[in-house]
């Protein structure tokens, strides 16, 4: 059987070129058979779809010509490869990637020219093997090249980590743990995170430096140091916002901190490690959407106030009772039915006088289980916003 003509190969070339099939098998395939790819986000599978189509149309061009892989080529790979690299997939994933991709190919290929002749097949054949061979080396090189810029700028590579966490691009915690452990530290568990911004009507760009000055403030003492087992805290930006990634004691002191800078902020602390990106949305659209009253100095907006105030929206992040065990916390407990008489009893009579005749108590003891409730909620019943949010809890328990 003798070779297609270079007529016919341009032929299929043209065919599956224009064909958008091709790249959604393309990219069908590596979502299925590749599991760091199965775990991307809809926002990152236009860039997949995008070189999926770039390296289809060269790989098919190289067919043709018997044409092989050019500097400019190389260039575009390594700026592949150490984007990839940054963002944490590991290159062992992305080779893997573009192997699966040459099979679609082939299969393509050999669909549309079922007659392909021994030459036509060699040349497709050699033509993958060389550029998978050349495409392993450059990857692996660049690879090893961002990880060396990356230790060698480590709050870059931290921020980098966390601008990843927050777009959602990791989706397993042995994802985080191998990346971090590139860099010698371990992101903190439990953690906060902490979405801040100043108080006042203006709201300019965020500077790095203003969202570093705060990650210095809230430094928490006692935290490891020793290489390779520091609990690394990051600050990113966005817009108006800085956006912290803290150890879980942080907390603790961010409302202090925030007011004597006057800035405000949410503080997230009971989502995983693979939902930071739930995590920064939920701190996000509470400081969107929280009255003016919820912030009061020194107190931060917390998990409970961020999903009472998506249920208000509508678009609630956790089912109705959860939000009610966040807010209510131990008041759930049967051994706090009497505080939980007295919470109903308070915001149903309007005052500590007229629930206390409601329960048949002095007014006093009715005085005393407010301040209990207050101890063990953090929620004080008499401050407008945290009576609300107690309100809701209740009502919506089951």
């Amino acid at each position: 059987m003798t070779s297609l003509p270079v007529a016919a190969r341009e032929h299929v070339r043209q065919e599956m070129v224009a064909d958008p099939r091709v790249v959604a098998a393309i990219v069908s395939a590596v979502h299925e058979q590749v599991p760091v790819y199965a775990a991307l986000d809809d926002s990152r599978l236009p860039e997949v779809r995008a070189i999926a189509a770039w390296g289809l149309e060269r790989l098919l061009d190289l067919w043709v010509t018997d044409g092989a892989l050019e500097p400019s080529d190389l260039r575009r790979l390594r700026g592949i490869a150490a984007a990839r690299a940054a963002d944490g997939r590991p290159v062992q994933a992305v080779l893997r990637a573009y192997r699966v991709a040459a099979t679609v190919l082939t299969d393509e290929i050999a669909a549309r020219a079922p007659r392909l002749a021994a030459a036509d097949a060699f040349a497709l054949s050699r033509m993958l093997l060389t550029a998978l061979d050349t495409l392993s080396e450059e990857m692996t090189t660049a690879y090893a090249a961002t990880d060396e810029d990356l230790a060698a700028d480590r709050d870059r590579a931290l921020r980098l980590l966390l601008d990843d966490l927050i777009a959602g691009r990791h989706a397993s915690v042995g994802a985080l743990s191998d990346r971090s452990a590139r860099l010698g530290v371990q992101l903190p568990d439990p953690y906060c995170l902490l979405v801040a911004e100043p108080v006042g009507a203006e709201r300019p760009e965020m500077a790095l430096d203003a969202a570093t000055g705060l990650l210095e403030a809230l430094a928490v003492p006692g935290v490891p140091g020793v290489p390779g087992d520091e609990v690394a805290s990051s600050a990113t930006v966005r817009g108006s916002r800085a956006v912290l990634l803290l150890p879980g004691a942080a907390a603790a002191r961010a409302g202090a901190v925030l007011g004597a800078r006057s800035w405000r902020g949410c503080a997230i602390t009971g989502e995983s490690l693979d939902r930071v990106a739930v995590a920064h949305r939920l701190a996000a659209d509470a400081l969107d959407t929280a009255p003016a009253h919820a912030h009061r100095p020194g107190r931060l907006l917390t998990d409970a106030d961020a999903h009472v105030l998506a249920l208000l929206g509508g678009h609630p992040a956790a089912a109705p009772d959860q939000v009610a065990r966040l807010v209510l916390g131990p008041l759930t407990d049967p051994g706090q039915r009497h505080l939980m008489e007295a919470l109903t009893a308070y915001i149903d009579a309007g005052s500590a006088s007229a629930a206390a005749r409601v329960l048949h108590l002095h007014a006093q003891s009715l005085r005393y289980r407010l301040r209990r409730i207050h101890a063990l909620t953090s929620r004080d019943p008499r401050d407008p916003w945290q009576r609300l949010t107690l309100d809701i809890a209740r009502t919506i328990r089951p």
